[in-house]
């Protein structure tokens, strides 16, 4: 079943008016909290769970409480109490805190390099070349309103496509397994591959890149995790460490050979128990992270900004880019 983009119904803010953000849970002696609840990513070992594992966190400790949907319900969970913390795409931090939710960015934790990126694909003998051959075409992708929305909205703008001819591209949401194969099948004429899934497709053959984030923008971080405010200002201290902890995380993937990275990954999954296969592991490349240290950069956020304000989503003057985002608890990021 596929979802139009006249179906999508963005960002629900569920409960933010009644969020006065729940307790975290297990403060310490100095009163701040030192056990974080979050979400995790169903086979697959997110940047806090490697820090923890390789001894970076320090005393705090996490509760995992089940896994993620997706990056936007992640960040919902998060401004409404219900986790500590959660991370999305930047733009969908920009919507939630145009909306009036009280988070803020600490730390970029995903983006798109020359080994992780996300690529639109056509099949090989495909009539589509350009962004104009896309006008009336289906472009698969795992969410709407979301990164590869964007992505495609950035290629024919550039492209010089109309606002009018734009609506002629139709992106639906496919689950991402079976992206592939509605391609093969012809249920769509583009579908979005991205890691093991891209792999597999290409090793296939009879698939041929259009375009991918990476070519269209080069190495970006593309999405970060956030605390509330509230939690930011009661719990500095062990913001600091977590923060500092995921940077060091990611330095650690950056310099260490790809084969240990993705054994220590392996490890970590089969040794938590939750009955999940470690196949996809076995090819991750890179976080594709681009500053050092998960550093948040302006254009990350203005960005997406632009993007939700050229849409109608967003009005500039309801957030300011100061707002979004803060390095002051990365230690890595000065």
């Amino acid at each position: 079943m596929t979802t139009t983009r006249r179906n999508f119904l963005g960002l629900t803010l569920f409960g933010l008016t009644a969020a006065t953000v729940g307790c975290s849970t297990a403060a310490g002696a100095g009163g701040e909290a030192k056990t974080l609840r979050y979400q995790g990513a169903a086979g697959d070992v997110t940047l806090p769970e490697l820090a923890a594992d390789l001894g970076y966190l320090g005393d705090l400790r996490l509760e995992w409480v089940g896994n993620t949907i997706s990056g936007p319900q992640d960040i919902q969970s998060a401004a409404t109490g219900q986790v500590d913390f959660g991370g999305a795409f930047n733009g969908a931090v920009v919507k939630l805190k145009a909306a009036g939710a009280p988070i803020r960015s600490v730390i970029g934790y995903y983006g798109a390099d020359e080994l992780a990126y996300s690529g639109f694909y056509v099949l090989e003998d495909s009539p589509i070349r350009t962004a104009r051959d896309l006008l009336g075409a289906k472009v698969g992708m795992n969410t709407l309103g979301a990164h590869h929305e964007a992505m495609l909205g950035i290629y024919l703008k550039r492209a010089g496509l109309s606002a009018e001819e734009v609506k002629k591209v139709e992106p639906i949401v496919l689950p991402p397994v079976n992206t592939e194969q509605s391609l093969r099948q012809k249920q769509v004429e583009v579908g979005v591959l991205g890691g093991i899934l891209r792999d597999k497709a290409t090793e296939k053959g009879g698939v041929r890149k259009l375009f991918s984030d990476f070519d269209l923008l080069g190495a970006f971080t593309a999405g970060s995790y956030v605390f509330t405010e509230k939690f930011l200002r009661d719990n500095p201290s062990t913001v600091r460490t977590f923060v500092t902890g995921v940077a060091k995380a990611i330095e650690w993937g950056r310099s260490t050979p790809r084969e240990q990275v993705v054994a220590r990954k392996v490890d970590i999954l089969t040794r938590r128990g939750r009955n999940e296969d470690p196949a996809t592991l076995k090819h991750w490349k890179s976080t594709g992270v681009a500053a050092k240290g998960g550093k948040v950069l302006d254009a990350e956020f203005g960005l997406w900004l632009d993007w939700l304000a050229e849409r109608g989503e967003v009005t500039k003057d309801q957030v300011r880019l100061a707002d979004l985002f803060t390095n002051e608890y990365n230690e890595l990021a000065r």
